[in-house]
């Protein structure tokens, strides 16, 4: 009897999901072009992880590439072996926490002193100022500042002519770091600050009026009113960087750095990229790279979210 009630119940639950698809099957529609980029471009590729466990033979293909000594982690044991990459995985870490305490909160602020400008014009001027770097590549960036900052840039030659010593702030250890958080900040904190600026579009302009008859400040309602409204929408960016920590930000450091500033600023990005395109063909060795990052970030995903529904009783998921 009991078998049955379970069969009974588990034939209405399917018929509940159904009729719920069939309610909605136009959303489902919406949804199915993204879900075959994501089958396509995402899952399918997937497999390709194979090849940390593999000798990769060109002749073979992937799938029947012999597995590499060692039982397959022969390209793992060359990973934690290579003084290289633990410099590049040391850089990465430093890099990504410190763009967490520079870079993560300007845009925040950013939102809220927009939010308090009144006249819409010049808000919107603003916005557009701080905006339009994002559009602008790395790549015309980096030519940007290594005319200003180069030896024989403007910003030197305006030091010499004021009896001022050159500044080596794109080949000096000690400043590199700095250089990126603060070019960083520049190109990306107005596009970023555009996702906290529509969730603070959404607060109940009643909450303000109702604080301004309690005879709250202009500083008051921001700190009272305004941050805590948005405080899913910054726990879900901060989960999502965090999950990206080993990223660190390739385009912006292949594009600055150079051997003067290699030991702080090799990142595992760009000593992938180097071994691979540099140093041969390393498919395996370079896999092996890539897989621990993904494996790092999910552990980092579940640790950022754990933490935030620990101390928020909400996370993302």
């Amino acid at each position: 009897m009991e078998t049955m009630d379970k069969k009974a119940g588990k034939r209405e639950a399917r018929h509940k999901t159904w009729v719920t698809i069939k309610q909605n099957k136009y959303m489902y529609l919406m949804f199915l072009p993204v879900f075959v980029l994501l089958l396509i471009f995402a899952y399918y590729p997937m497999y390709g992880v194979l090849l940390a466990f593999k000798n990769f033979d060109f002749s073979k293909g992937i799938l029947f590439s012999p597995f590499a000594k060692n039982h397959g982690m022969y390209n793992f044991i060359r990973v934690f072996r290579n003084p290289a990459f633990f410099n590049a995985l040391k850089n990465t870490l430093v890099i990504s926490a410190s763009r967490l305490v520079f870079e993560f909160p300007v845009p925040i602020a950013l939102a809220l002193l927009l939010n308090e400008v009144r006249s819409s014009k010049y808000k919107r001027i603003v916005q557009t100022v701080y905006t339009f770097p994002h559009f602008i590549s790395w790549v015309i960036v980096t030519g940007l500042f290594f005319s200003l900052f180069a030896n024989e840039g403007i910003v030197n030659q305006l030091l010499v002519l004021l009896g001022q010593p050159k500044t080596k702030i794109l080949s000096d250890p000690k400043t590199f770091r700095a250089f990126l958080y603060a070019t960083s900040n520049w190109k990306e904190a107005g596009w970023s600050a555009i996702i906290y600026l529509a969730s603070i579009t959404g607060i109940s302009p009643e909450l303000y009026e109702a604080g301004e008859i309690d005879g709250a400040t202009r500083r008051q309602l921001c700190w009272y009113i305004t941050l805590p409204s948005i405080k899913m929408t910054i726990i879900i960016l901060f989960v999502m960087q965090v999950a990206s920590l080993m990223n660190a930000g390739f385009d912006q450091i292949f594009n600055l750095y150079n051997p003067a500033v290699q030991d702080v600023s090799d990142i595992i990005d760009t000593l992938v990229y180097r071994v691979q395109f540099k140093q041969g063909a390393e498919f395996g060795y370079t896999t092996a790279i890539g897989l621990f990052k993904s494996l790092v970030n999910f552990a980092l995903l579940l640790g950022a979210n754990g933490l935030v529904y620990k101390l928020n009783g909400r996370g993302i998921y």
